[in-house]
């Protein structure tokens, strides 16, 4: 379901032809850096202390809608929605990137009792998210992951941006949205799955909200836990392993991809590899990346893993530990796991706008089990693959806030520059957070606050696994693939069924259902006139519900 595009600031700047604000110019940029060093201890308090990273994007752009009330001449650029994107960009970026992919994959090995991992594994995690981001920033607009995606919480955030900046109406919608957000929060519902009910694919959500209703009914209704026969992660293998298959089926233009790009053609109006708007809808069509495009960022990627994966096996000295050939072999599947993680966790996240990174990695190591790597290479294998992913999914949430902010892609030479200046914003906030993590992390892991995720994967390697779990992760991957190519790469229904189960969440499932109830039952009623303000109220309750979260994991964490 694409985004709709009224009539706002974002499209009069595009129009008018006007430069898009600068990451680099000197009061953005130390705006940027105040921020992104928010970002990154809260992120990491948050994580060692809860467990959870909360979504910082909307504290962002509050942030700068606050700065560009200030009487004062040099606050004033603030006023600039885009200038409010970039903020809100490089705080989300520097909460995740310091907690999920910088602090939380070096606790593996120190946890493991291998302090003298650390640092290979934080190089290694380091290059990784970087990469992640960059992957994300060539791939947005891409038939694999479109900018008319749903990427429920960059619409949120954009409804927010825009609701500050234009007033009325709009403002009105979006504020009983976010009242209803904190409201529902303060009970104890997840009004964040409720939200995207109203912005996602209808088939996709659908699935979403049956994994989450059988992951958690299972044991009440059929006295087995799914969890303990491995479902869930049997299902995610088969899922993910046909998703890769589908996506190479649209690189190489087949199926789908074909008849899509047949009614997509380039104009003479869009910069070289960019597809323009068609008519309809804005939004609708657009496409910044060409088909042959996307193999080469994907290839690239693949390389950049590998080389990635072998520097790290050679800093942490597996070769001391490990013949020739079962070297060679870890290479090939840390690069394979990390790449397949980061795919899976960004088709989750631009669907349902969850994203189940920690699982996911879960399932990779479990493979590296039985595959029969040693204790050392699963630490470090269970790391990187964790820290692939949530740069990915975050970015492609602040792409696509700032795709609608920037008026879904009716310029896209604005839309190219828009989106060059958050990658510089986000890169800014992932380099901050290097030198930042890598001189706090002692000082919580000595103090004994180290992601509870982290002891997870440790135990799991030392438990170690037997063959019958192979067995039923091949068995569960069977239905898993069949219901993913049924499904088509537009749905994800394998996918989204399994990120469902991953999750133990049953009031997130039934949120998700009612929110399909009512949106179904608007648009028979309204038809097309409904899909504008349901977002803009969807991005409220969203908005309403991150605010919460943020403001209560806050609260939480400073009275441990």
């Amino acid at each position: 379901m694409s985004t709709t595009a009224t009539p706002s600031a974002a499209a009069e700047i595009a129009a008018a032809g006007e430069a898009h604000p600068r990451t680099l110019s000197p009061v953005v940029l130390v705006g940027l850096v105040v921020l992104s060093v928010f970002g990154a201890l809260i992120g990491m308090q948050l994580l060692v202390t809860l467990g959870v990273t909360a979504n910082t994007s909307i504290i962002g752009a509050l942030v700068a809608m606050i700065l560009a009330r200030v009487p004062v001449a040099v606050f004033r650029q603030f006023r600039s929605i885009h200038l409010q994107n970039l903020a809100q960009t490089a705080i989300s970026s520097a909460t995740f990137g310091a907690a999920n992919s910088l602090l939380l994959p070096i606790a593996v090995p120190f946890m493991l009792g291998r302090q003298d991992l650390v640092l290979p594994m934080f190089a290694g995690v380091s290059a990784a998210m970087l990469l992640d981001a960059y992957l994300l920033y060539r791939l947005f607009g891409s038939k694999v992951f479109p900018a008319t995606g749903a990427w429920p919480p960059g619409v949120a955030a954009a409804e927010a941006i825009k609701a500050g900046d234009a007033g009325g109406r709009q403002a009105r919608l979006l504020g009983v949205g976010v009242l209803a957000g904190l409201g529902g929060s303060w009970f104890g519902i997840p009004m964040s799955a409720f939200g995207i009910a109203f912005i996602g694919n209808i088939w996709a959500l659908a699935m979403f909200a049956v994994g989450l209703l059988l992951r958690g009914y299972s044991v009440q209704l059929t006295g087995y836990d799914l969890n303990r026969v491995y479902m869930p992660h049997g299902m995610m293998i088969g899922a993910g392993l046909v998703a890769l298959v589908q996506v190479a089926l649209l690189i190489s233009g087949r199926g789908e991809a074909r008849s899509a790009a047949a009614s997509h053609a380039p104009t003479s109006h869009a910069p070289v590899g960019m597809v323009a708007p068609v008519s309809g809808n804005a939004g609708e069509g657009f496409e910044s990346v060409a088909a042959r495009g996307i193999g080469r960022v994907l290839s690239g990627g693949c390389i950049a893993y590998l080389v990635i994966s072998a520097l790290l096996a050679v800093g942490a000295g597996l070769y001391t530990e490990m013949s020739w050939g079962w070297l060679i072999l870890f290479v090939l599947y840390a690069a394979f796991a990390a790449f397949v993680h980061e795919l899976i966790v960004g088709i989750a996240a631009m669907h349902s706008g969850w994203f189940p990174a920690f699982a996911v990695a879960l399932i990779t190591l479990l493979i590296g089990l039985l595959i029969g790597f040693p204790p050392v290479a699963l630490a470090m294998l269970c790391g990187f693959s964790a820290a692939t992913g949530p740069a990915f999914a975050d970015m492609g949430y602040d792409l696509k806030a700032g795709f609608v902010l920037r008026g879904n892609g009716r310029d896209p030479a604005f839309e190219m520059e828009g989106k060059r200046q958050q990658l510089l914003a986000a890169m800014l906030a992932f380099l901050l957070c290097i030198p930042m993590v890598l001189l706090s992390y002692r000082g919580y892991f000595e103090a004994g606050l180290v992601p509870p995720v982290a002891k997870v994967y440790v135990a799991t390697i030392g438990a170690g696994v037997d063959s019958s779990i192979a067995l039923q992760l091949f068995l569960w991957a069977i239905p898993g693939a069949i219901i993913q190519w049924i499904g088509g790469p537009k749905r994800q229904l394998g996918v989204l069924l399994a990120t469902g189960l991953l999750l133990v969440n049953p009031l997130a499932g039934w949120a998700v259902v009612v929110g399909l109830v009512i949106r179904v039952a608007l648009e028979r009623t309204r038809g097309e006139a409904a899909r504008g303000p349901m977002e803009v109220f969807a991005g409220g309750v969203i908005a309403g519900d991150a605010l919460w979260g943020f403001f209560n994991s806050v609260w939480r964490a400073g009275t441990r």
